[in-house]
């Protein structure tokens, strides 16, 4: 995807303010398609300075052409904005980025640098267990693990999908670029997102994906 796939994407998400109801468009009431101003590359170079990672070409793009954040997917695209201890992803403490931790490798199936055994993902149900005692401990474990900071370390959290529900961009790793759902809130594990036909999402496909999509709800 070039940097000419964002041409007129701003005025596009713009004009929905007038034209698309949340009745139409899920949760754009959130944000009402409006748009934070676009950055500058001096800024852009700033973020990445300070937070010593170059962010994914596309959002790049996305942040100097559309907008630092705002109307999106879901409740919208947390806006990046400077604050005095340097930059951050505006979002409740729920859905926070951990700054410090995005030069490291997004790596969710490992926590402690150890591969996680699928099995210590699967939510345990307490009629498998002969005594509430080991439940418990066996529940607390899988939490533990589940929402381990080391799994989305090299990772936005970019979005609110609702009901605690989320999306991250990857900013390091092989996963670089790519965008991944979040509903451990609903013992559902991370996973990479794909769209109908089974390709995976960039930022810039999930975005323009939604964009059209909003488009054509706002028509009928």
């Amino acid at each position: 995807m070039n940097e000419d796939a964002w041409r007129g994407i701003r005025d596009r998400v713009l004009r929905l303010a007038g034209a698309a109801s949340e009745d139409q468009v899920f949760a754009s009431g959130a944000h009402g398609f409006a748009l934070e101003s676009p950055m500058t590359e001096d800024e852009i170079a700033g973020v990445e300075s300070a937070l010593q990672v170059r962010l994914p070409e596309e959002y790049r793009s996305f942040l100097r052409q559309v907008g630092a954040g705002g109307a999106g997917p879901a409740y919208g695209v947390f806006p990046l904005r400077q604050v005095p201890e340097g930059w951050e992803w505006a979002a409740d403490e729920t859905h926070r980025t951990d700054p410090d931790r995005l030069r490291e490798p997004f790596t969710p199936h490992h926590v402690n640098g150890r591969l996680i055994d699928p099995l210590e993902l699967r939510m345990p149900y307490q009629y498998d267990f002969e005594y509430r005692d080991d439940y418990e401990a066996q529940r607390r474990r899988w939490h533990e693990t589940l929402w381990h900071p080391d799994r989305t370390a090299g990772a936005v959290c970019l979005c609110d999908e609702g009901c605690l529900r989320r999306y991250w961009l990857v900013v390091t790793g092989d996963e670089r670029g790519m965008i991944w759902r979040d509903h451990r809130v609903d013992g559902v594990d991370l996973a990479p997102l794909f769209d109908p036909y089974g390709k995976r999402l960039t930022f810039g496909r999930w975005y323009l994906n939604w964009l059209v999509d909003a488009e054509t709800q706002a028509q009928r």
